[in-house]
């Protein structure tokens, strides 16, 4: 039977419900175990169009898929139909990030570190593993920057053989200390590469490297996203990012730290918004590679998000004032003209609103005797 033949009865069968053959792939040929011989090679399958006559949904991998961005971009993509195989080695990511989710159809869940090699069958690689907060990624630097590079590595030559589109979780990190305000994506940034937040910022850094050289060498269909500070239920409460930091401290009663004199600038970007980003580009034509900035341009001062969570928690947490750590930028703001000409996309959830979305989640946790414990509670 011919390829095309086969793209016809297999669209019956799906229409009667009736697909009860397994088809698998092996080395680029098609195969139903109860014929035991090839149909079609994997170039004669391309002619039949548009048809796919092995999976019935895309198949997505989502590395550090168990972490804070991690797990809501497996629900957006399981709300989208697809099957998600998540990857994550639980070093920062956490299995209560993934539990509603494990007895979903379409989810898989695989411990797994990217820093050693993956052998899966996917269409689209979203590669997000890697330490986000400078508390997590400076507790083992060598290991972060081999996240960051060998991770990369890995899931581009897992990108390669598969000829799948492939996703890099960038960051704003990349830009360092910016010298220019707001960054856009041309700019390239004023870092210290031997610092103590070196082993994140240039790991990330030589992460976008490697992707735009497999881009150009290997012809790989590559996606690189710039993440500007983002927050949102689920992130870890002990990590030490602002804004989960601050509703901690606010909801315990507790001193709210500000490191610095409170007038360094950050922008906050929902975590629904940003997913959203990170769909639509994954979305985008093989001639939009990126990197592209994602986060929310409306810029506050560390001290505002100090007072907007006192004032929405209704705490009497008093503000104390630390000195600010080694190449801490003293501003941060993403130009997001690219993300808006070429996605069609901005942030809609407004810095009060997420907010009110947030405090909750955290409320609701720290109710908790175990995680009380783990904060030091």
């Amino acid at each position: 039977m011919s390829c095309a033949g086969l793209a016809r009865q297999t669209r019956q069968i799906r229409g009667g419900g009736l697909l009860h053959s397994w088809i698998s792939a092996n080395r680029g040929a098609i195969y139903i175990p109860s014929y035991g011989k090839p149909l079609c090679s994997s170039a004669e399958n391309a002619a039949v169009g548009d048809v796919d006559i092995m999976h019935l949904e895309q198949r997505v991998l989502v590395t550090g898929g168990a972490g804070f961005l991690g797990s809501h971009l497996c629900e957006q993509l399981l709300e989208r139909g697809c099957q998600v195989l998540c990857v994550d080695n639980f070093y920062t990511g956490t299995r209560r990030n993934i539990e509603h989710l494990l007895d979903h159809k379409h989810f898989e869940l695989l411990r797994h570190d990217v820093t050693y090699p993956l052998h899966v069958e996917v269409d689209e690689i979203y590669n997000l593993a890697c330490p986000a907060s400078p508390i997590h990624y400076q507790k083992d630097p060598v290991q972060t920057t081999k996240t960051s590079v060998l991770g990369a590595l890995n899931m581009l030559g897992l990108s390669r053989r598969l000829s799948a589109k492939v996703f890099q979780a960038s960051t704003s990190e990349v830009y360092g200390d910016p010298a220019v305000h707001p960054q856009q994506e041309e700019y390239w940034g004023n870092v210290n590469p031997i610092g103590v937040r070196s082993c994140y910022d240039e790991g990330k850094r030589c992460a976008e490297t490697l992707f735009f050289d497999y881009h150009r060498q290997h012809g790989l269909e590559i996606k690189v996203a710039r993440i500007f500070n983002t927050y949102g239920p689920r992130t870890h409460p002990n990590d030490g990012r602002v804004v989960s930091s601050f509703i901690v401290q606010a909801l315990l009663g507790k001193d709210i730290t500000i490191f610095g004199d409170g007038t360094q600038t950050r922008s906050f970007c929902f975590v629904e918004d940003l997913v959203q980003g990170f769909i639509k580009l994954m979305n985008t034509g093989r001639d939009v590679t990126g990197p592209v900035n994602l986060g929310n341009p409306g810029e506050f001062t560390i001290g505002e998000l100090a007072d907007k969570v006192i004032d929405l928690t209704g705490s009497r947490s008093k503000v104390v004032y630390r000195p600010l750590p080694a190449d801490d930028p003293k501003q941060r703001r993403p130009d997001i003209a690219k993300a808006q000409r070429l996605l069609e996309w901005e942030p809609k959830v407004e810095l009060e609103e997420g907010l009110k979305r947030t405090i909750p989640y955290f409320d609701s946790l720290l109710s908790e005797d175990g995680v009380k414990r783990a904060i030091g509670i």
